[in-house]
């Protein structure tokens, strides 16, 4: 039998709190999602004046952190690689995304789950996305 470690509704809900609290203090809206050990959604905070492509988009980060155990920006730098990189379709699935602030949460050397922030310039999504997995994991 096989068992899997994951994030769970109190985790989701701390790293939503820490990141919206962060959000606020810049004067910012963006999308929120906390995802599974299998990328699959827990919760997800869309704040008031976020763009609302950010939902989607936010999601889709978490999908693919968990799913792909790496940050979803790694994804994308793979993608655009000029000498090996490959066509985001070649995974088989359109969530995977690769763009910046999806982030696996790692717990004793194992992906329990993602956290994603989508809405900010990408450099601000990966930023504000590292206080909701700190929050999870100490």
């Amino acid at each position: 039998m096989h068992q899997v470690t994951t994030l769970g509704q109190a985790e989701a809900q701390r790293a939503i709190q820490v990141i919206q609290a962060e959000l606020q203090k810049r004067g910012k809206a963006a999308v929120i999602a906390v995802a599974d050990a299998h990328g699959e959604l827990i919760a997800l905070l869309r704040l008031d004046g976020a763009p609302l492509a950010s939902i989607v988009i936010a999601a889709n980060k978490a999908w693919t952190a968990a799913r792909e155990r790496k940050p979803s920006r790694e994804i994308g730098q793979a993608a655009r690689d000029p000498v090996n990189g490959f066509d985001l379709a070649y995974f088989g699935d359109p969530r995977y995304i690769g763009w910046g602030g999806g982030v696996p949460v790692v717990v004793d050397g194992v992906v329990v789950g993602s956290v994603a922030v989508s809405g900010l310039p990408e450099q601000e999504d990966m930023e504000v996305v590292q206080v909701g997995v700190a929050a999870i994991v100490g």
